[in-house]
């Protein structure tokens, strides 16, 4: 019987693709991957496709917990429930960076409604005398006076005829009361008008409350459901994610956010061993420590919140090589707006949606930062937030380290979903 041609071409070409699929398969799942990134890890070597059992184990529940899912059960105002209004006007500043604004708008939105006053669009100032952005630097103005419709007015700047110096300054705790603002604010606002508004921190106060407060409504509309980022910064924000996603390829996209800052350390006397009785902070080598024996392997891509590389974060990639700062994976064209321009508010922008948007975040630090941080986190589900820890043992269950805000649901983001 005579062989035909066609036959054997299509054989042979059938041949030639699955060879074809069987090296690029090869290659998407095996071999290792160079990155050359500035800041992050140059010329990696990595092992190519041979995964420890126990690594494999260990790593179930590392990414993903066992997570509710919650919905903003708050209740905004309705326009029949709205207090007398006035012509007053609240103004204020948003400061030191967005662990602190969110709290600030929390705060005055409390107030300016309270007091039936009209809310003056902030503007931000960062830690260093003459860092001053305005609000549409960084957030979405038509979005925040939207969010906020129906519980109080906002304008978008003081009118010409009142002077900011005949504004009463006033004082005020974060998380303030009904109470506090009846005996300490009113007053000051029925003779004065206009006050300028500021929050101090006494504590740090994100905790739930025993019993829900009037007010609690109005503080999760406003730290949960009023502010988003302006286009561009959630343009910068989505494509560092994004790239980070990328380079993960081998956890299927996830990575592991950690709060750790040089000077923040350097404050708080982190660069030591420590032996405090309550540690509130870890340096590069703990933290590296800490995550390799809750069970994340070599190959686990982590975001540190250093803007630029500093040696003393050469012991984390030691132990984790895709170690980045926002200087490796920041888009190119964006880097002398978002990080080189004067002043950090900025970088302290990013660290803080990329820590929220992370699958798995760490706080080296503990305060505010990770206080808010966290809330968002329960707000979206993104509940794998793992405390640090000396652990003793060589391995350690992750489970173990779970933050409090979470493994107790004492958080105040748990007042405002459910």
């Amino acid at each position: 019987m005579g062989v035909d041609l066609r036959q054997v071409v299509a054989g042979i070409l059938t041949i030639t693709m699955f060879v074809m699929l069987g090296h690029m398969v090869k290659r998407d799942h095996f071999d290792p991957v160079q990155d050359e990134l500035p800041g992050g890890t140059e010329n990696a070597n990595f092992e190519s496709g041979k995964f420890d059992n126990t690594h494999v184990r260990k790593s179930i529940g590392l990414w993903k917990g066992v997570a509710e899912e919650l919905k903003p059960c708050w209740v905004k105002p309705s326009s029949e429930d709205d207090v007398e209004q006035n012509e007053g006007y609240v103004t204020f500043s948003l400061t030191n960076g967005p662990e602190y604004h969110i709290s600030q708008i929390a705060d005055a939105v409390v107030v300016a409604r309270r007091l039936g006053a009209i809310l003056v669009l902030p503007d931000i100032r960062g830690s260093q005398p003459g860092d001053e952005r305005k609000f549409e630097d960084i957030y979405d103005v038509d979005s925040f006076i939207s969010n906020t419709e129906g519980v109080v007015r906002v304008v978008k700047d003081l009118p010409a005829h009142i002077s900011t110096r005949n504004l009463a300054a006033v004082k005020v705790p974060n998380r303030v009361t009904e109470d506090y603002i009846a005996a300490h604010v009113e007053p000051i606002h029925r003779s004065k008008k206009n006050i300028r508004l500021a929050t101090y921190f006494p504590s740090i106060n994100m905790r739930k409350g025993e019993k829900k407060d009037d007010t609690d409504s109005l503080a999760c509309l406003a730290m949960f459901g009023s502010l988003e980022l302006q286009t561009e910064m959630r343009e910068v924000v989505d494509s560092m994610v994004e790239r980070l996603r990328t380079l993960s390829r081998k956890s299927d996209g996830k990575f592991v956010a950690v709060d750790l800052r040089i000077a923040m350390l350097d404050k708080k006397g982190c660069q030591g061993s420590g032996d405090h009785e309550e540690k509130t902070c870890y340096n590069a080598q703990e933290i590296a420590v800490f995550l390799r024996k809750i069970g994340f392997d070599k190959d686990t891509t982590v975001y540190v919140t250093e803007s630029r590389w500093d040696s003393r974060l050469d012991s984390l990639k030691d132990l984790f090589p895709k170690t980045y700062t926002k200087e490796a994976i920041m888009p190119a064209d964006k880097k002398t707006k978002f990080l080189n321009s004067e002043g950090s508010e900025f970088e302290k922008v990013i660290d803080f949606y990329i820590s929220s948007e992370s699958d798995v975040f760490v706080p080296a630090i503990s305060g505010l930062f990770y206080a808010n941080v966290a809330g968002k986190r329960i707000g979206t589900g993104k509940t794998q937030i793992f405390v640090p820890a000396d652990i003793q043992d060589s391995s350690a269950s992750a489970s173990n380290f779970l933050s409090p805000y979470v493994s107790k649901k004492n958080h105040f983001a748990y007042s405002c979903y459910c």
